[in-house]
Order: C-alpha cells, then structure tokens, then sequence
C-alpha cells in the first residue's frame, strides 16, 4: 500500500477473500414448497421461534447459501435459496426477539438428496440436520455442503 499525493490510499496486488457461509433451511411441503418459492420468486423465512435458529439466522449474511429442505413430506434436500436481505424483525411478531431473513431461490438441484441418504454417508454425521434433526435453520459445513452437491450431482 502507498499514498498518492492527494491523501488517497493505493493498494496494489492484495487479494479479496470472500467469505460464504452456508445453511439449511426447513420447510414443510404442504406449507410452502420449493415450487411455490420459485413462482414467487422471494420470500421472507419467518415463524421461527427456537433461539438457535433464530441466532443461525441471525448470522446469515447478504449471499449466503442455503439448501433447502422439504421437512415431514419427503425429507429431502430440493433446492438452494440464496439470502438477498440480513435478518431483521420478524413482521409477523411484536416480540424483537425474533428476526426474518429474505431469500431467492438459487437453483433446484438435479436430484434431491433424501435424510436416508444424508445419514447414510459416514462423512455427514455431524451436520446439523443429523445431529440436531429438529433444527429448522442450521448451519452447514463448507466440506458436507460439497458432498450433498455431489450427492445432488449439482456441481
């Protein structure tokens, strides 16, 4: 880094790192599908009321991905959701404890990736959706994120 005469600072050959993280979130079929998302277009992720995933959404940031999941009807993995808005007061509640975060849809994946599976793999034995199976919004691993796409044959 130099300054330039006017006070301006230069930097020359630095690397911008972009940190993403990635999620899961659930939503049961008959109350809002991955179909109904995509014809939407957005939405906001609201209703939650368990602490650690209203921290999980709290730490999504603008970007961040998230697989998203059909809980109770299918149990599986249908799509991913990218967040377009930071999490801010859930407008369905009066209570400022609890915050919604907006989401477009990504892309469907190729083949949906089904809980019998995801268990299955020795590899994901730790992710959140095994581990802590009544979660609604958890948090993914860079590494489990890779092997469900590959899983998804979604590369």
């Amino acid at each position: 880094m130099y300054w330039q005469a006017d006070g301006e600072a230069v930097i020359e050959n630095q690397k911008l790192f972009i940190v993403m993280n990635y999620w899961l979130i659930k939503s049961e079929p008959f109350k809002y599908s991955w179909e109904q998302f995509e014809k939407d277009g957005q939405t906001f992720w609201d209703g939650v009321r368990n602490y650690a995933a209203r921290n999980n959404l709290r730490s999504m940031k603008k970007g961040d991905l998230a697989f998203w999941y059909h809980s109770n009807e299918g149990m599986e993995i249908v799509g991913i959701a990218k967040v377009v808005k930071e999490a801010y007061q859930d407008p369905t509640t009066d209570d400022t404890a609890w915050v919604v975060v907006d989401f477009k849809p990504h892309k469907k994946l190729k083949k949906p990736v089904g809980l019998a599976q995801i268990k299955a793999d020795k590899r994901l034995a730790n992710m959140d959706l095994v581990r802590l199976g009544r979660l609604s919004v958890g948090a993914v691993r860079e590494e489990e994120w890779k092997i469900i796409l590959e899983m998804a044959e979604s590369k």
